[in-house]
């Protein structure tokens, strides 16, 4: 049996009254948090899900959600994990490509997103009183699954088109969450693991809840990262292992209250999600007297693929493959990149996802002969360490949240004034990248910056609208008549 939900299992076996989760004042044993993932698949059995069938988590990080993604999968059902702030027309999405039979939707969710679902998804509100309400349904077994079947379905957006769902497989979750556990963090039942990282990304899903769940950790909850309060929660639980991304560490390190004696009971820090900046990772471990291992991954290898050791790490380098993983740099043809040269990072390995749900071109065109091509530029040292060094793709990482231009650019050209535009990522101090845009009318049409800001706004995530808007008369151009982005100067001020 190789359910990811077994995982828990042994747990509430082997540990039952251990601590597992705990948010603000509340804290669920293993054994409780067994028997209500058990009651969650119980409810969704009566909804009428089953094996194979899709149920969307809509949730930020709150004690629902582990109960609902395991006793999802305990049904053989497979997850689609969703940010709570996504819109409308992204949820409808999601939901349309998926084949989403239901959706458990957080309270702060607006209705009127949820409005284009009605009669094609079942939608289950979460609120305070969800838990208390799955405590008389009956408890499901859990469902045998293979290594290769789909657990949960990760969207991603591409360079074009819309978001595409990477199916990741129970075995190769089940091995990451392992790694991580075992080989990077060496997280047991004496841990305390910070969850502020969202569990519907796919870093907090694997390091955080998987691996704290198989470990017998407690996984201490925060729904939405806070610099103090994560300071708060850090000293009051005796947090040990603490995963972010770089935004986070920046934070911290500067919060009003950084102190080391706050965080003392840290043993390790580890990032992911962007480029960790040299400086960052300086402010941050003077201040906390705390060492922070980077490590790289995407949502297409679930997501671990390399990462940096206590023992061996090199700052500013994302380590080095973890067990069972090969790296290799490609030319744009796939033949091998001379050594000392920048190279396309390929991946091969059981973290690779099974490919983009009902997409086989796009999975073809990512995954060749066995290696998955990941769009991020690389070089590699004479110790097998790897630097990123640019991406290939235009994706913008904006405060460890993935950005793809295109599908900003399509909310974009359906403004009415808009004739061209372009989305590019610009350097921002504590986000890393800043979404802009440049945008040229039509003519005669009369516009400000700010009523496209908004415009995007209203129909994307809040951390996905450009935030620097500026208009040109043409945008450049090849040859072909492509855009080139490249050639793109925003605006001096960007404030």
């Amino acid at each position: 049996m190789t359910n990811l939900a077994e995982n828990l299992t042994r747990s509430a076996v082997r540990i039952p009254d251990r601590p597992a989760l705990r948010l603000h004042d509340t804290t669920y044993s293993y054994s409780e948090l067994e028997e209500l993932a058990g009651r969650a698949a119980g409810r969704m059995a009566a909804l009428g899900v089953g094996v194979g069938d899709r149920v969307g988590l809509m949730l930020p990080n709150v004690l629902e959600f582990p109960v609902l993604f395991y006793g999802a999968l305990r049904l053989g059902a497979i997850v689609v994990p969703m940010n709570p702030l996504l819109k409308g027309r992204e949820i409808e999405h999601y939901a349309g490509d998926s084949g989403m039979v239901l959706l458990w939707a957080h309270e702060s969710v607006a209705d009127d997103d949820l409005a284009g679902l009605a009669g094609r998804v079942g939608v289950e509100r979460v609120d305070g009183s969800t838990i208390a309400g799955l405590r008389d349904s009956d408890i499901a077994p859990t469902v045998d699954r293979d290594d290769l079947d789909t657990a949960v379905i990760l969207y991603t957006s591409g360079t074009t088109g819309s978001p595409k769902g990477a199916e990741l497989t129970h075995g190769g979750l089940n091995r990451n969450q392992q790694i991580c556990r075992e080989d990077l963090l060496d997280v047991t039942e004496q841990d305390v693991v910070m969850g502020c990282l969202p569990l519907f990304h796919v870093f907090g899903l694997t390091c955080c809840l998987n691996a704290g769940v198989a470990a017998g950790a407690l996984l201490t909850l925060i729904p939405r990262f806070d610099p103090e309060l994560v300071l708060d929660v850090i000293a009051r639980d005796g947090v040990t292992i603490f995963e972010g991304v770089p935004t986070m560490y920046t934070a911290l390190a500067h919060a009003p209250g950084a102190d080391p004696s706050r965080t003392a009971s840290l043993r390790v820090c580890c990032s992911g999600g962007a480029s960790l900046p040299a400086d960052v990772v300086r402010a941050f471990e003077q201040t906390f007297e705390a060492k922070i291992l980077e490590g790289y991954g995407l949502s297409e290898t679930s997501p671990v693929a390399s990462f940096n050791r206590v023992e061996n790490a090199k700052i500013g380098s994302i380590g080095t493959p973890i067990p069972g993983v090969e790296f290799r740099l490609v030319n744009d043809d796939d033949s091998p990149t001379p050594v000392g040269e920048v190279g396309e990072i390929a991946i091969r390995g059981h973290n690779v996802m099974k490919g983009y749900w009902n997409r086989p071109e796009a999975t073809a065109e990512a995954i060749r002969d066995g290696w998955f091509h990941t769009g991020d530029m690389a070089r590699v040292d004479d110790d097998g360490f790897y630097y990123i060094v640019d991406r290939k793709k235009e994706l913008i990482i904006r405060g460890g949240f993935n950005v793809y231009p295109r599908e900003i650019e399509e909310v974009l050209y359906e403004h009415p004034a808009v004739r061209e535009a372009a989305v590019i990522g610009i350097p921002h101090p504590t986000h890393g990248e800043e979404i802009a845009a440049a945008v040229s009318l039509h003519t005669g049409t009369d516009v400000t910056e700010s009523d496209i800001r908004d415009y995007v706004k209203a129909r994307v995530a809040p951390y996905k609208y450009p935030r620097v808007v500026w208009f040109v008369d043409d945008l450049p151009k090849g040859a072909t008549g492509k855009i080139l982005k490249r050639a793109i100067e925003p605006p001096t001020s960007t404030s």
